[in-house]
């Protein structure tokens, strides 16, 4: 589930736990569950960073960056239910790989949770690591983007708008729940061609990512019912309860009353109010 808000959250937990550190121990958890990818394998990795200082912890669209001062890092994508934490886990059970730092005479440990095995944790050269960020597999992040390259990002595609909006090669880190709720707040129904969009409805939906993504960010992301998503130091998110269409299906609008629709588009639920969103 960790979307851009989610992400950006465990990036500021960890951060100052992390960016600083040197990288004492690098290992595997033993876990009998469905195993995650590690890429290349632990040896080769705790081989190469043995030693060296985490200096910069980031994000790109939905992955975590640990930059070490070689210029070599860890990408560690969560996809659906990985966690970054540094402090105890939801369970042991599902615990997947450790970083052992050191700063001085203190010693912590930064984990990568994953209840379902989805997430990856890779291992980059400083190239492979410019040739992601600069490559054109991720669009720009999101919340870097103004009202210009939302038009040239959405008018080659007739898709649906909210289709689109999950489309990473167009605009990185949004997904499926804040999809819903940036289309509410901007007030267009996720229904209509992408290309179709007015230039007026461009310049709402550039000002709802802005708004929900920075908000779900200062609530420190969404716990839904599942409980999965937890912060850097295991504690839920808070924005689920400033959720006005994500997971609503047949209550009332909050702005208007009228109830709240759910469909599916490209195998994703979509929620939205009819009357606001016209």
């Amino acid at each position: 589930m960790p979307e851009l808000p989610e992400v950006e959250t465990m990036v500021r937990g960890i951060r100052p736990v992390v960016e600083g550190a040197s990288l004492a121990g690098f290992r595997r958890v033993r876990c009998s569950c469905r195993p995650i990818l590690v890429s290349p394998s632990v040896g080769v990795i705790a081989r190469r960073a043995a030693g060296r200082t985490l200096s910069r912890v980031w994000r790109r669209a939905k992955r975590v960056i640990l930059e070490l001062d070689s210029g070599d890092a860890f990408v560690i994508e969560p996809r659906m239910t990985g966690l970054m934490l540094v402090s105890d886990p939801p369970d042991a059970g599902h615990l997947r790989v450790e970083w052992q730092l050191t700063r001085g005479a203190e010693e912590r440990s930064l984990w990568f949770w994953d209840r379902r095995g989805l997430g990856t944790v890779r291992f980059f050269r400083r190239a492979e690591l410019q040739a992601l960020v600069e490559g054109g597999a991720l669009g720009r992040d999101a919340l870097e983007m103004d009202a210009e390259d939302w038009l040239t990002a959405l008018k080659s595609t007739h898709r649906p708008v909210k289709v689109a909006l999950l489309d990473q090669r167009l605009a990185a880190g949004i997904g499926n729940l804040y999809a819903s709720e940036i289309l509410h707040r901007a007030g267009i129904r996720p229904q209509t061609p992408a290309a179709r969009l007015s230039l007026a409805r461009i310049g709402r939906l550039q000002l709802a990512v802005q708004s929900v993504l920075s908000e779900a960010i200062r609530y420190e992301g969404s716990t839904l019912s599942d409980g999965t998503y937890r912060n850097a130091l295991n504690q839920s998110g808070g924005y689920q309860n400033a959720h006005r269409v994500y997971d609503r299906a047949g209550e009332g609008c909050l702005t208007c009353g009228a109830p709240i629709v759910r469909l599916v588009q490209a195998q994703r639920s979509t929620f939205y109010c009819p009357r606001c969103q016209r």
